[in-house]
């Protein structure tokens, strides 16, 4: 449900108005200034919550019955090239997406998954798939309260010239370019993905 205009403006003009050891009680402190120092874990986990926000919403928005839907040739115009045969199909992207930030954050946080990972691939539901994408996101949010400033640059096993750091811009990346493929499909079955619905 979405806040009437003026509602959403009297609450910010009341947090903005309240004193600074009020803003601090509600847990809401304003952006820190250009130039100040903020810890790696910080940082890392606020990208990870704006993440989970995009995939949730797609994953979410997308009806039980459409997540065995793949694109095919039946649904451009007659007498286009395309070529689909072999895509994955919603339920894919999404298990797919889970898995490799499952890859990506077991490297960054030094931590194992504790979940069977391979198994995940075969989920076909909608509930299974969305409790996962919960699981992988809890996960990765344990992996990053591991990084300091002083480990941040460590490398990691296994990914040559890869740095924790390096390797969660990898994950963040690789989970962004999948969110897209998921809008694709939303859009495919007239859905507008939750990100991009009129404010």
């Amino acid at each position: 449900m979405r806040l009437p205009a003026a509602t959403l403006a009297l609450a910010f003009l009341t947090f903005t108005a309240a004193p600074a050891p009020i803003r601090a009680q509600m847990g809401m402190q304003p952006a820190p200034a250009p130039g100040s120092v903020i810890a790696p874990a910080v940082s890392m986990d606020a990208a990870l919550t704006s993440l989970q926000t995009l995939w949730t919403g797609a994953a979410a928005a997308m009806p039980a019955d459409k997540y065995g839907f793949a694109p095919n040739a039946a649904i451009f115009i007659p007498g286009q090239a395309v070529k689909y045969d072999g895509v994955r199909t919603f339920a894919q992207i999404v298990t797919h997406a889970i898995q490799a930030n499952y890859r990506y954050f077991s490297f960054i946080g030094g931590i194992k998954p504790d979940v069977d990972v391979a198994t995940i691939g075969k989920l076909t539901s909608k509930d299974d798939i969305l409790k996962a994408l919960d699981a992988t996101f809890a996960f990765a949010h344990k992996a990053v309260a591991n990084i300091t400033t002083a480990n941040a640059f460590d490398a990691v096993p296994g990914r040559p010239n890869a740095t924790r750091i390096s390797t969660f811009a990898g994950a963040i990346g690789h989970a962004e370019d999948e969110y897209g493929q998921a809008v694709e499909y939303l859009r495919m079955n007239a859905i507008i993905p939750p990100a991009s619905e009129p404010k």
